[in-house]
């Protein structure tokens, strides 16, 4: 009878998943949007800088946020200091862009947004993370 398969042993923790996700973060402010159509706001930094929870080691990538405003716009400082926050922080590529979008919407109660993670390769590979959000729908 063949030898049934060794499970493989789990290097990953339910730690390690859930790592930076409720970190605290700094507010990012905001702004009176000043008009009432419909109109897209695209911000990008290609100089996103993370941390791999497991080893320690540095993800780096860029971040879009576009985002249809509603009554508030972003203000870019204070989401520039709002990425450098996340420097050091043990967080999960997914995980760092869900928590993005999650506060953006908290913040700036978009009409939509997406959050698009492009991060570089690791051993070849890259990711591209996207998390989106439509009010009054969930994606």
């Amino acid at each position: 009878m063949p030898k049934s398969p060794k499970p493989l042993k789990r290097e990953y923790s339910d730690d390690h998943a859930s790592s930076g996700v409720a970190a605290p973060l700094p507010e990012i402010e905001t702004w009176p949007n000043q008009f009432s159509t419909g109109y897209t706001i695209e911000i990008k930094t290609p100089e996103f800088t993370s941390v791999c929870p497991k080893t320690g080691l540095p993800d780096h990538g860029t971040i879009i946020i576009r985002y249809v405003p509603d009554k508030a716009c972003l203000e870019l400082k204070s989401l520039k200091m709002y990425w450098l926050a996340y420097r050091n922080l043990g967080i999960f590529q997914e995980n760092a862009v869900n928590r993005m979008l999650a506060d953006v919407v908290q913040y700036a109660k978009p009409l939509e947004a997406t959050i698009i993670g492009e991060f570089t390769p690791r051993g070849g590979v890259y990711s591209t993370i996207t998390a989106r959000y439509v009010r009054g729908r969930k994606h």
